[in-house]
């Protein structure tokens, strides 16, 4: 039985994966849902099981988040809907190919959706947020935001944007009754692999979550108010620590006399 109603959550990328598992697991404890992805089918199949069983609300909206008429419909439905009071910006791609074996029109398509999706759903979302002093927004990242070096450039580079912004957004938005979280999975049991070109069977069975319980403990840092979910870390003091000496260095990065380790003439 579901849990008191929270409002409405809408999820990108919701029709498999992450998403999937988001919107289970969110319709089960209250939200009705807006579930956002390409395929209408499994959409479909998805909001008539979750219906069923949780008696929640749930409308599908196809739309290719590359495509810029789908993208506007999306934004419009965040901007007008009042009942919306969660963002999961989930959908995204990505490539574990180097950079000089990589197409940079798929490159490309990667940034905007990536990037340039989450960027206009965010922007579409806050002001009502923020108006009504309730939402939250879930960012999900990728550990290589923190480690670009382990995958594709590209990839690493639109995931260290995702994990910026959300910082830069709890910052910004604090005290406006938002929260932010950014997620950070490593590899997970989903799709992304073989759509990426290596299937999962290809990798470490050691280090290959599922997205189940990725989900769930991200969504148990979301009910502490953390803000960097990182499910997989075991050692938290480890991004603890460099954290703190990420914040240490802000006073620091700017001065207007050259460091002495500089030669001058």
């Amino acid at each position: 039985m579901s849990q008191a109603h929270k409002g409405t959550a809408l999820i990108t990328g919701a029709s498999s994966g992450i998403g999937a598992i988001y919107a289970e697991r969110l319709a089960r404890r209250g939200y009705d849902l807006v579930l956002v992805a390409r395929n209408r089918d499994r959409l479909n199949t998805l909001a008539s099981r979750l219906t069923s069983e949780t008696q929640q609300n749930v409308e599908v909206l196809q739309a290719d988040l590359a495509n810029a008429a789908d993208l506007a419909r999306v934004e419009r439905k965040l901007r007008e809907d009042a009942s919306i009071t969660l963002l999961v910006n989930n959908a995204g791609i990505g490539t574990h190919t180097p950079l000089q074996e990589s197409d940079v029109e798929r490159m490309a398509d990667m940034i905007s959706l990536n990037i340039t999706a989450l960027t206009r759903l965010t922007y579409a979302a806050v002001p009502g947020f923020s108006a009504r002093k309730q939402g939250a927004i879930i960012n999900i990242s990728s550990v290589v935001s923190l480690a670009p070096e382990l995958l594709n450039g590209v990839y690493g580079g639109s995931k260290a944007y995702v994990t910026g912004f959300t910082q830069s957004l709890h910052k910004e938005l604090s005290g406006q009754g938002i929260q932010i979280q950014a997620v950070l999975p490593g590899a997970t049991a989903t799709d992304f692999w073989e759509i990426g070109g290596l299937p999962v069977e290809n990798l470490d069975p050691g280090i290959v979550m599922t997205a189940a319980d990725l989900v769930d403990g991200a969504l148990q840092d979301f009910d502490k108010g953390v803000l960097m979910s990182i499910p997989s870390l075991h050692d938290l003091q480890q991004y603890e620590a460099f954290e703190a000496s990420r914040q240490a260095l802000f006073p620091q990065l700017s001065n207007h006399r050259l460091a002495p380790r500089y030669q001058t003439s």
